[in-house]
């Protein structure tokens, strides 16, 4: 199924939550309004044409000029018993910096992981969730280190400086 019938599907069940369909080499992009982010996905998961069964990966990127400065993006795959390839689709939706999405665990498991990951590295939070706490970083880190106006060079937070002796040189 190509994106323009994805988002055809998507816009039929759920009007109005696309913003934008595109495809390149092969891959649907579906942007959509953070406030029907949770039913999409549902969808996707959920509809017999296109059964989403797998999230492979939660991740976000960082737009700091941007009023909604992030872009969430759900990766999704299609693993079929009926011999069909299997299809992957992202999912994109947009979030201003302090804003919170709803989690997904619900949905999928391994969403778990991934919300934990972009909550530690970006500092975006997900309702619902049921572990959101740092997961790469120690608990005691100060700020998110991909975000693009995270220091690289400079004094460091107290709090941190007992690691330091673990960093290399």
């Amino acid at each position: 199924m190509n994106s323009a019938a994805i988002s055809a599907k998507v816009a039929g069940a759920i009007p109005g939550a696309c913003v934008e369909a595109l495809e390149f080499q092969g891959q649907t992009t579906l942007q959509v309004r953070r406030e029907s982010l949770k039913e999409v996905l549902a969808f996707l998961r959920d509809d017999p044409d296109i059964l989403m069964n797998q999230l492979l990966d939660v991740t976000a990127v960082d737009y700091p000029a941007r009023a909604d400065r992030f872009d969430v993006v759900y990766i999704l795959a299609s693993i079929r018993e009926d011999g069909l390839a299997p299809v992957r689709v992202r999912i994109k939706t947009r979030i201003p910096d302090g804003a919170a999405l709803p989690s997904v665990t619900d949905l999928w498991r391994s969403a778990d992981w991934g919300e934990r990951e972009c909550f530690d590295m970006f500092g975006i939070r997900f309702e619902g969730h049921p572990n959101l706490k740092r997961i790469l970083n120690p608990d005691n880190f100060y700020g998110y280190p991909l975000r693009k106006t995270f220091p690289l060079r400079g004094e460091r937070d107290p709090a941190f400086l007992e690691y330091k002796e673990t960093e290399p040189a």
